[in-house]
């Protein structure tokens, strides 16, 4: 009878993770630490400004709310976080679906700031519990391609859906990006904007790249839109020009982010379902975002990282922002970076941008509101160039052909697809190439050289009628290849009319109900063939399998030969018992691996 425990055991949610990490730190937190992680948060402070405004004009939302998602998100998330780098709030790539969500008209009941808020509450529902239950190693079955592609279209989206802003269109809600992109271009064609919309956006994109140019290291956004602010506050007669500013968005106010009570009522269970795939997706895209970004910075810096733990603030964070009706966050790979470079300490440096975003807000906020919208959009221009990374792009493109074709396929979908669904399409491609790729088995010929050890037959016609052949299998004999590696068998057998068949498993890992399905169907086959089916180097874990399905039993004990300390001694005796079943001493013996390296041990 199979044991369920180790299942039950595998899904009990670890509380300990709960625990927040930072109260560790604080043991030994010196002044010493304090000055690098604040001067770190005032570094951070001063580029998310400029970037967080930027997604509130994607988001069509209040530019507060979305700060907001920096203030609250940001510093519950660093309380968990392992990382003492990962800055959680409002990204490209989230910001995106979320946008995708609103414009495709998801959940037409809520409204816009109703859908995000409830999407946040959702994603961090769903962070939590894939931390508690510890699934957060899944990320790591998602290609690299998946991500590079994912990053490189949005980064091209983002682009193009600041042409409206840039020059100064009026954005339709609720219709597809796709859509609202060859409007705005038609009316860019027939040169139906206000031109003083476009010219404050390239000069304020002539400041950025200059800045660029000549001091590098200088944080050239900020600059940029502190200069033509400082314009449009000083100068009233700019404001007679038509061009909309941050406050014609939504105006900043100094006010601390309210508490909006619990995010789920009964009158959004009709339309979670809805927002659930766009929820779903936001936080296995999150999860792949706080892994990636904290496992970089860990090799640099010598961490310690757990997955779990940065996926739980994750979620605590994403689950805060609801409480407090702000949109979904994640983890920034350009801000979380600052903070490196900035000599963040500790996770404090985390919790203090997120204080100092507050005090910025309260003491900058009637500036701040007269920050030019195509000036704003000129930043996104730049941000969404900076994510297509050329090199990363050719690097998977040119490693394999399964490699180019998630890389066009996610690019594709997230172009012309919500973005959500890009997402799901991504990963699935991934997910079957490799099992593709895992699930088929390539067998090599080998036989035994005068010195009694197993070599590659390379010269086929030397050889006489085979009887014997032996298979090595190695890697994971799971569902995905079970099937095929019986048919692949079973055909070889047919072919060169072999007698005895034996299976090598010492290295086969992970058989499953379906692995013995297989071996059953393939004794079964060869018994009514008149053939025999022997296995050797069988390792504990395989033998087990074997036991508790009965197949051991089936096969004869005196058919399955464990592995031994002793090289080849598990294969050797096999072949006695091959040559004992044949009647022979002389029977000529074939093997087959599935990739040509050396065969050792049982």
């Amino acid at each position: 009878m199979i044991d369920p425990s180790p299942l039950i055991d595998s899904l009990k949610p670890d509380w300990r993770l709960l625990l927040p990490t930072m109260r560790a730190e604080l043991r030994d937190y010196s002044r010493e630490k304090l000055r690098a992680d604040a001067i770190a948060a005032l570094t951070v402070t001063l580029v998310s400004i400029p970037q967080i405004l930027g997604f509130a004009l994607v988001l069509g939302l209040p530019p507060t709310l979305v700060l907001s998602c920096a203030i609250v998100g940001s510093f519950v998330a660093a309380l968990f976080f392992s990382s003492k780098i990962v800055i959680f709030g409002a990204t490209n790539s989230v910001t995106l679906l979320v946008a995708s969500a609103i414009h495709h008209g998801r959940a037409t009941a809520l409204t816009p700031i109703e859908l995000a808020v409830l999407l946040a509450g959702l994603v961090g529902v769903l962070q939590i519990i894939a931390a508690l239950l510890r699934i957060g190693q899944v990320t790591q079955f998602i290609s690299r391609s998946v991500t590079i592609a994912y990053s490189s279209a949005t980064g091209v989206l983002l682009v193009l859906t600041q042409l409206h802003s840039f020059f100064g269109l009026t954005l339709e809600r609720g219709r597809p990006m796709l859509l609202q992109l060859w409007s705005g271009v038609q009316q860019i064609a027939t040169l139906n904007f206000n031109p003083a919309a476009p010219l404050v956006g390239g000069g304020a994109l002539l400041i950025y790249l200059l800045v660029r140019t000549v001091r590098p290291r200088w944080p050239d956004v900020l600059i940029g839109l502190t200069l033509t602010t400082l314009a449009f506050w000083l100068v009233p007669e700019l404001a007679g020009l038509g061009v909309r500013t941050l406050a014609d968005q939504g105006a900043l106010d100094s006010s601390l982010p309210d508490y909006a009570g619990v995010p789920f009522g009964r009158e959004d269970l009709p339309v979670l379902g809805t927002v659930l795939s766009t929820a779903l997706a936001i936080a296995l895209l999150g999860m792949i975002e706080v892994v990636s970004v904290a496992k970089t910075h860990s090799l640099v810096h010598g961490e310690h990282i757990d997955s779990n733990r940065e996926i739980l603030g994750l979620g605590l964070g994403n689950f805060a922002n609801a409480f407090f009706g702000t949109i979904p966050g994640s983890a920034s790979f350009v801000r979380s970076a600052v903070n490196a470079q900035s000599g963040a300490r500790t996770q404090v440096a985390g919790a203090a941008a997120a204080v100092f975003l507050l005090v910025a807000l309260f003491i900058f906020s009637p500036f701040l509101n007269h920050i030019p919208i195509p000036a704003l959009a000129a930043s996104l221009v730049l941000i969404g160039l900076r994510m297509i990374d050329r090199q990363q792009i050719i690097i998977a493109a040119r490693s394999t052909g399964s490699d180019a074709l998630v890389l066009l396929g996610t690019f594709s979908a997230a172009l012309f697809l919500p973005l959500d669904t890009a997402i799901y399409i991504g990963i699935g491609l991934s997910l079957a190439l490799a099992l593709r790729k895992a699930s088929t088995p390539t067998l090599v010929e080998y036989t035994f050289d005068s010195s009694d050890q197993l070599a590659q037959l390379d010269n086929k016609t030397t050889r006489t009628h085979p009887q014997i052949a032996i298979i090595h299998v190695e890697g994971e004999l799971f569902f995905g290849a079970a099937d095929l590696f019986q048919e692949h068998v079973r055909q070889q057998v047919e072919r060169e009319d072999l007698r005895v068949v034996i299976l090598r498993l010492k290295s086969a890992r992970h058989l499953d109900a379906t692995t013995v399905f297989a071996l059953h169907a393939l004794d079964d086959w060869l018994e009514k063939t008149g053939r025999f089916l022997l296995i050797s180097g069988v390792q504990d874990g395989v033998l087990k399998v074997l036991k508790n399905s009965g197949l051991l039993k089936k096969l004869g004990a005196e058919n399955v030969f464990p592995t031994e300390q002793n090289p080849n001694l598990a294969t050797k005796k096999a072949l006695l018992r091959a040559q004992h079943l044949l009647h022979t001493t002389e029977a000529d013996v074939r093997l087959y691996y599935d990739r040509p390296q050396p065969a050792t041990g049982g």
